[in-house]
């Protein structure tokens, strides 16, 4: 490659360079099995971003599809998650209703509160003040079903996801993919 081009593309990452535009872009497309997946990008090339999306479904089982196609599936939530032993449930449950959160669930060695986007600070300042540490905060998409696949299709869907979270356009991917845990600690190792 030509040390100009290098020079440049340089220059147009650090915004030395003006005219780079970035746009967000969603895609929604299918996994291996059925799996609803939405990756949210930011790039400065709309062409090499949907070609790098499809390339990546289709290699790995998937395929892209319209917009529209899955969002329906996800809703915009807070998450907050803090470590089982660092507070009871009744403590926890009182600062969600108290502070306006929806849900908390049992994630094993997890407490996940669920809010609305809205309410996500409130809840995370009150669950702090009350001097029990975050391990997670976030707004996030969450789906509200999940579809589980088993064996190849599981293997598939983690290549699948893995594939999408490196490409340098992205910036968030959300799926309704389930497996079991005995599944995944097989996929892991």
């Amino acid at each position: 490659m030509p040390q100009d081009n290098i020079k440049r593309a340089i220059q147009r990452g650090t915004g030395e360079l003006e005219g780079v535009n970035y746009e967000e872009i969603s895609f929604e497309g299918y996994g291996p099995g059925g799996v609803a997946v939405i990756v949210d990008t930011l790039t400065d090339n709309r062409n090499r971003a949907v070609s790098e999306i499809r390339f990546a479904f289709s290699k790995n089982g998937g395929n892209l599809g319209e917009t529209g196609s899955v969002r329906f599936m996800f809703h915009k939530k807070g998450l907050i998650a803090v470590e089982k032993d660092a507070a009871s449930e009744e403590k926890l449950m009182d600062i969600v209703i108290e502070h306006g959160g929806e849900d908390l669930n049992d994630e094993g060695d997890t407490w996940e509160i669920i809010t609305e986007p809205g309410a996500h600070e409130a809840v995370a300042a009150a669950v702090k003040a009350a001097g029990i540490p975050i391990v997670m905060s976030e707004v996030t998409m969450v789906a509200s079903t999940y579809t589980k696949v088993e064996g190849t299709q599981a293997n598939q869907m983690m290549r699948l996801l893995e594939v999408l979270e490196d490409l340098d356009d992205t910036q968030n991917v959300y799926s309704n993919f389930d497996m079991d845990a005995e599944q995944m600690e097989h996929a892991a190792g």
